[in-house]
């Protein structure tokens, strides 16, 4: 009872803070909405990195490299960094690749998504209902016997290689920026200060480390185990932004049109979420939980966030990623979405999910055989 009472605790004291630093980092520079989100930062620095070349979501994101060095810091204090790899790595790259296109179609990921919703946008709850059925869709397959197999031990370089070069990108992006591409204009303009939003990260990144915060692992582990712990979780997050954005007059009341950087085309936010649920299941764990993971030195999540990269440049180079609703010069409201090459995409995304989990319950049923 008193170990399950201290890991509450954690969850909670991760979970607040969570929400508090994304009011924080918002109110200091960061896009409305967006003060944490793993799938935007990772398509900013994407472009940064000049892998795509939308012009408006291009900054290399401190966010990042401090959630992946506070979960390395954090892990070697409690001796709990290991280095492994060796489950699927391939395959776990392009799941990444397909996740990070339906979090695109969306705009957000899991983290966005409940960020959203504290700040009133009614969009993140439709998104929020093509989630929780996506989850549902990957734990059905896991019932029946998926998995990507198991992990092995490997070289302590192996598992330092993502953490160090990402204290490398970061450097490199101060020292030597002319290297990068850096937006003037859109939500990659729009950042707090190097140091702010890297020590919120920091401390946000030892703290999901401590308590294995995960949204689609507290989903999947309501279902399966009715352990609802994690969502305890992104339910203080919720709460922590709709405070924060109260507390500061931002919060507007719920709505689905005017919501910064989002969109109201209902079937897509849900068929985005639905894709980036079921993706996750499998994985194992939301982007957040990846990134934290290779911070661990578990090189199959490192490979998880090289696929997160992939699939962000493949959005922007292709025209996948979902466009956020305007305000035409007239005055009236044009609602977004996502272009036919988006909606195609989603579709064959799905129906290669769905192959992936069959073959992947067929392949542990003949191994038992």
């Amino acid at each position: 009872m008193e170990t399950k009472k201290k890991t509450l605790f954690w969850i909670l004291l991760t979970g607040l803070l969570t929400g508090a630093a994304a009011v924080l980092l918002t109110a200091n520079g960061n896009p409305a909405n967006m003060g944490f989100c793993i799938a935007c930062f990772l398509r900013d620095t994407a472009g940064a990195m000049k892998l795509h070349s939308a012009a408006v979501v291009q900054y290399v994101r401190p966010e990042i490299v401090g959630l992946i060095v506070g979960a390395c810091v954090a892990s070697l204090a409690a001796r709990e960094f290991r280095a492994k790899a060796g489950s699927s790595p391939v395959l776990r790259f392009f799941l990444g690749a397909m996740v990070m296109i339906g979090a695109l179609v969306f705009l957000g990921c899991p983290l966005r998504m409940v960020i959203r919703m504290g700040s009133g946008d009614l969009n993140a709850f439709v998104g929020f209902g093509g989630f929780v059925v996506g989850i549902l869709a990957g734990v059905l397959f896991l019932k029946k016997g998926f998995t990507l197999g198991r992990a092995y031990e490997t070289r302590g370089m192996d598992g330092a290689a993502l953490p160090v070069a990402a204290v490398v990108l970061l450097a490199l992006s101060l020292l030597i920026p002319a290297i990068f591409a850096f937006s003037t204009e859109g939500p990659g303009s729009k950042h707090a200060s190097w140091l702010l939003a890297f020590a919120a990260a920091l401390i946000v990144g030892v703290l999901a480390q401590r308590s294995r915060l995960c949204m689609v692992g507290g989903m999947r582990d309501a279902i399966l185990f009715r352990d609802f712990h994690l969502l305890t979780g992104f339910a203080a997050i919720f709460l922590a932004v709709l405070l924060g954005n109260v507390v500061l007059g931002k919060f507007q009341g719920f709505s689905f049109q005017n919501q910064p950087i989002a969109h109201s085309a209902h079937l897509w936010n849900a068929l985005g979420m639905a894709v980036v649920g079921w993706g996750c299941t499998l994985l194992g764990g939301c982007p957040l939980r990846q990134l934290i993971l290779a911070g661990e030195g578990n090189g199959d999540s490192a490979i998880t966030v090289l696929g997160l990269l992939a699939g962000a440049a493949i959005s922007h180079n292709f025209g996948l990623a979902g466009k956020a609703d305007s305000v035409a010069e007239d005055g009236s409201y044009v609602v977004g979405g996502i272009s036919d090459a988006g909606k195609i995409a989603v579709v064959a995304i799905l129906v290669l999910l769905l192959v992936i989990s069959l073959v992947g319950c067929r392949k542990k049923q003949e191994a038992k055989a």
